[in-house]
C-alpha cells in the first residue's frame, strides 16, 4: 500500500513581524500612556502597541522591513519621552537592577527632603495664621517670594517643563494641570507683591505648598510601585553571576574555574556545590543531589536529582555537589523565559484598561475646561450673587483660587494606575506560584470562564505511560512487534514513545528512517527496508488495515496501540497487523482534588481524548466528568471546543482548553483560553494563555482565585479614582462654597491628588495579602 503526501499550497510572501520591548521614561498618567501609544501606532510598520505606566515599558510589533526600533525609540525621545531597547540578556543583570534600585531611593530620599523642607517653611511661615508666634523671617513676604521662587526654579522646573512640552504637542498630561496651578498662583501672587495697588493679596503659600505634597505623593507613590515590582526583580536576581567550569564531567573543585554566567556556552561542564544555584539549564553528568525549584514552579519540596535529570537556572542546588552538561544559556535559559513572559503579561492591558486609556487621553482637556468654566462662573456671576464670599479679597483672586483648586485636585494618575498595578502585582505573585499568566487580559477571561475541557494524556495522567502487554500476530514475536514500535516512535514526542524505550532498551536496537506522522492518529517509519504504521486501531481500520475482532472489541480500560507492516503477497503490497501494544498510564495525583475543587466553583469539566471510548470513560468516571469525547482527531479537537462555545448560543460560554501536546496546539487556539502544563510540548506552551510550570494541577484554583481577586482590586481601584475625581472636583469648583463657606484651597488640593494615586498602589500590594490569606 503507497501513501502519498499533497504538498502544501504555495502561500504568498507574507510580512516578517518582529516584536521589541522598549523602556519609556517621563509617562505620568493615562494621557502619557495614550500619547506614547499614539506616537508608536503612527509610525508606519507598527501594528500594535502597548504601554505600562507601572514598569515604564512599550511592546511593539512591527512590520520588519518597514520599521528599525532604533527610529521608534529616537521618534519617543523626540516627543519628551526618552526611550531606549530593552535588551534581551544584559549582563550582571542582577546587579544592574541593585544599582537602578539604589539610584531609585537616593532620588526618592532627595524628593522626601525637598518635599519635607518645602512644606516646613511654608508651614513655619503662617504659625500665626493658626494663633502660633511669628517668625519675623520666615513671616516676610519677601522670604515667601523668595521660597516660591525656588520652589519653581529647582523642583518645579521639571515639572512645569515636562507639563508645557505636554501641553505644546497636544497631550497635555499631570504635569500640564501641576504648571498651570503652581505657574498661575505664583503670578497672581507676584502681581500683588509688585503692584500694590491692584488689591491683589499674595498667597505664595499655594504653590510652595502645592509642590511639597506633590513631590511628597509621588515619593511614597515610587516605594509602592517599587514593592508591586519587587517580585520580578526577585526572579531577575535568581541567576548567579559566577559560575564554576570544569574541564570533565566529574566532581571535582580543584579543578574548576570561575567565570562570569554570561559567558557561558552550552555543551560546557559546570560544578554546582551544596547551596548554590545553577548558573544554566542543564543536564547532570555526575553525582547526585535535591533541588529546590520552588521559586519557579511553587513546590514547597525539594526534588531528588540523579545523573540524567535535567535542572533549570536559578534553582537552587540543596544537598550534594554535582556536575552538569549546559543545555540553554542566557536568554534562551526556562529562567530568561520566564522573565521575558512575565514582563510581556505585565505589558499587555486588560479590555477595561483600554477603555479607561481611552477616557484619560481626554480627561486633561476636561479638567482644563472644569477649570476655566469655575474661574468664568465666579468672576462674572458668582461673586456678585454671594458678595459675603469676597469681603476680603478680590473676585478674580477668589476665582482664581477656585480654578487653581481644580487643576490641581484632578487625578488622571489614579485612572491609570487603576489596572496596570493591580496585573502586576497580579501577574508577579502568579510567577511564584509557578504560574505564567501571559497578560491582563488573561486574568479577565479566567474569571469568565464557564468551562474547562482537559485533554487526556499528560494532562490529567501523568504522561508516563507504561507498555504492560504484547499481543503478537501472523508470527511475530512480541519481542519483534515491540522493536520494530520502539524504531518507529523514535520519530516522535509522544509519551508513548518514551514507555516503548524504557520496555526494549535490553533488547537491540531498530534504526528507523523516513519518518511521517499523522497528529493524534498515528505514525509511520521504514525499518530495515520494511514500511512499518504504528498507531491507534481506529486511524489502522480506516487505511484498510485487517485488525482482529477481539482487538477492536476489547473492554480493556487501557490504552490499545496497532502495528502494522507493509508485506508482499501475489505481487502486491498488503498491510498486514503484527501486533497490539497495550499502555497503561496514571492519573495525576492531585487530579481528582483539583478537578472537585473545579465542579465547587460551578465550572462544567469536559474531558478531550484521542483515545479509546473504554479508556476515556474510566478516567472521566474517576473525576466525575459528566462530558465525553473520545476518539478525537486533533482537527475535531478544535471543532468541538467551537461547539462548545456555541452551546448556549446567542449567549456563548467562555471556554477555556486544557492540554499538553501538539496535537492540542489547535483546541488551545480555539479556547477562549488555552491552559498548558509546564511539561508539555514547545508549541502547546508558546499557544496556551496559562501555562503550570509544576507538574500538578494544583496551581489551576489558584490561577482561578488570583483572578478573581485581581478583578476586584481592579474594580476596587476604578471605582476609588472615579468616585475621588466624582466628589472632589465639584468641591474644589466651589459646589459648598455659599452654603457652608467650605474652600478647598490648592494646597489642600495638591494633598488630595496625591493620596489618590498612593491609595490605588496600595490598594493593589493589598491583593498580595489577600491572596495569602486565602
Amino acid at each position: 500500500m503507497t501513501n502519498t503526501l499533497t504538498p502544501p499550497e504555495t502561500q504568498p510572501d507574507s510580512p516578517s513581524i518582529s516584536t521589541v520591548a522598549l523602556d519609556v521614561e517621563g509617562m505620568m498618567c493615562a494621557g502619557c500612556v495614550s500619547a506614547v501609544e499614539k506616537k508608536l501606532t503612527q509610525q508606519p510598520g507598527v501594528l500594535k502597541a502597548t504601554v505600562n505606566l507601572v514598569t515604564e515599558a512599550a511592546l511593539v510589533e512591527y512590520e520588519s522591513a518597514q520599521v528599525a526600533p532604533d527610529k521608534l525609540t529616537a521618534e519617543l525621545t523626540a516627543s519628551g519621552f526618552p526611550s531606549k531597547i530593552r535588551q534581551a540578556s544584559e549582563q550582571n543583570r542582577a546587579q544592574k537592577i541593585q544599582e537602578r534600585r539604589q539610584q531609585a531611593r537616593q532620588t526618592q530620599q532627595q524628593q522626601l527632603a525637598i518635599a519635607a523642607g518645602l512644606i516646613l517653611f511654608s508651614t513655619l511661615g503662617h504659625l500665626q495664621h493658626w494663633g502660633g508666634p511669628m517668625l519675623p523671617i520666615l513671616s516676610n513676604i519677601w522670604t515667601h517670594w523668595g521660597l516660591a521662587t525656588l520652589a519653581l526654579l529647582l523642583p518645579g522646573r521639571e515639572i512645569i517643563r515636562d507639563g508645557w512640552q505636554g501641553f505644546r504637542r497636544g497631550v497635555p498630561n499631570m504635569n500640564t494641570l501641576v504648571a498651570l496651578g503652581t505657574v498661575s498662583a505664583y503670578l497672581a501672587s507676584c502681581v500683588g507683591l509688585f503692584w500694590p495697588a491692584s488689591g491683589w493679596e499674595c498667597f505664595f503659600d499655594e504653590p510652595v505648598m502645592l509642590l511639597g505634597f506633590i513631590l511628597l505623593g509621588r515619593t511614597l507613590e515610587s516605594r509602592a510601585r517599587q514593592r508591586a515590582t519587587a517580585s520580578l526583580e526577585k526572579l531577575n536576581e535568581l541567576q548567579p553571576t559566577i559560575a564554576h567550569v570544569i574541564s570533565q564531567p566529574v566532581v571535582n573543585p580543584e579543578r574548576s574555574i570561575d567565570i562570569p554566567v554570561e559567558q557561558l556556552r552550552s555543551q560546557e561542564y559546570l560544578l554546582i556545590l551544596p547551596g548554590e544555584k545553577m548558573p544554566a539549564d542543564g543536564e547532570i553528568v555526575a553525582g547526585q543531589t535535591t533541588v529546590n525549584e520552588g521559586m519557579l514552579t511553587g513546590e514547597s519540596l525539594p526534588i531528588q536529582k540523579a545523573v540524567g535529570d535535567a535542572v533549570v537556572g536559578g534553582t537552587i542546588n540543596l544537598t550534594g555537589a554535582i556536575a552538569v552538561q549546559i543545555t540553554q544559556t542566557g536568554a534562551d535559559t526556562t529562567l530568561a523565559q520566564i522573565i521575558k513572559a512575565v514582563e510581556t503579561a505585565q505589558t499587555r492591558k486588560a479590555p477595561v484598561q483600554r477603555v479607561v486609556d481611552t477616557v484619560s487621553g481626554y480627561f486633561a482637556y476636561g479638567v482644563m475646561t472644569i477649570a476655566a468654566g469655575t474661574f468664568g462662573f465666579w468672576w462674572l456671576w458668582g461673586t456678585h450673587r454671594w458678595p459675603e464670599l469676597v469681603a476680603d479679597t478680590r473676585p478674580e483672586l477668589l476665582s482664581l483660587k477656585l480654578a487653581i483648586a481644580v487643576l490641581v485636585v484632578a487625578c488622571p494618575c489614579a485612572l491609570g494606575l487603576a489596572t496596570p498595578t493591580a496585573i502586576l502585582v497580579g501577574t508577579s505573585l502568579a510567577a511564584e506560584q509557578g504560574l505564567l499568566i501571559k497578560g491582563g487580559d488573561v486574568l479577565e477571561t479566567l474569571h469568565k470562564l464557564d468551562t474547562i475541557v482537559f485533554d487526556k494524556t499528560g494532562t490529567l495522567t501523568r504522561g508516563q505511560p507504561e507498555l504492560i502487554h504484547c499481543d503478537p500476530f501472523n508470527g511475530y514475536s512480541a519481542e519483534q512487534v515491540t522493536q520494530l514500535a520502539a524504531a518507529v516512535e523514535q520519530g516522535t514526542h509522544h509519551p508513548f514513545a518514551q514507555a516503548l524505550q524504557t520496555a526494549t532498551q535490553d533488547l537491540p536496537q531498530l534504526t528507523a528512517t523516513d519518518f511521517q506522522t499523522f497528529p493524534g492518529s498515528g505514525v509511520q517509519a521504514t525499518v530495515d527496508a520494511l514500511s512499518v504504521w504504528v498507531g491507534s486501531l481506529t486511524w489502522l481500520v480506516s487505511l484498510g488495515v485487517m485488525i482482529p475482532a477481539e482487538q477492536l472489541t476489547s473492554t480493556a480500560e487501557n490504552s490499545l496501540v496497532g502495528v502494522v507492516i507493509a508485506a508482499q503477497q501475489n505481487s502486491s503490497t498488503q498491510l498486514q497487523y503484527i501486533g497490539t501494544l497495550t499502555f497503561c498510564d496514571q492519573l495525576r495525583e492531585s487530579a481528582p482534588r483539583v478537578l472537585t475543587n473545579l465542579q465547587e466553583r460551578g465550572l462544567k469539566t469536559v474531558l478531550l481524548s484521542g483515545d479509546r471510548q473504554n479508556v476515556a470513560a474510566k478516567i472521566a468516571q474517576a473525576l466525575s466528568i459528566s462530558q465525553v469525547f473520545a476518539e478525537i482527531s486533533p482537527t475535531d479537537k478544535a471543532r468541538i471546543i467551537t461547539e462548545i462555545q456555541q452551546a448556549n448560543s446567542p449567549q456563548s460560554q467562555t471556554v477555556a482548553m486544557f492540554g499538553d501536546g501538539i496535537n492540542d496546539a489547535p483546541a488551545l487556539a480555539q479556547a477562549d483560553l488555552g491552559i498548558a502544563i509546564g511539561s508539555g510540548t514547545e508549541i502547546a506552551l508558546e499557544t496556551a494563555d496559562l501555562v503550570l510550570l509544576s507538574e500538578q494541577l494544583d496551581s489551576l484554583p489558584k490561577a482561578l482565585t488570583l483572578s478573581r481577586l485581581t478583578l476586584r482590586t481592579i474594580r476596587q481601584n476604578l471605582l476609588w479614582a472615579l468616585a475621588y475625581n466624582v466628589v472632589t472636583v465639584p468641591l474644589a469648583a466651589g459646589i459648598l462654597l455659599p452654603q457652608s463657606g467650605f474652600l478647598l484651597h490648592p494646597a489642600g488640593a495638591a494633598a488630595l491628588m496625591s493620596s489618590s494615586s498612593v491609595f490605588v498602589v496600595l490598594n493593589s500590594l493589598r491583593l498580595r495579602w489577600n491572596y495569602s490569606g486565602r
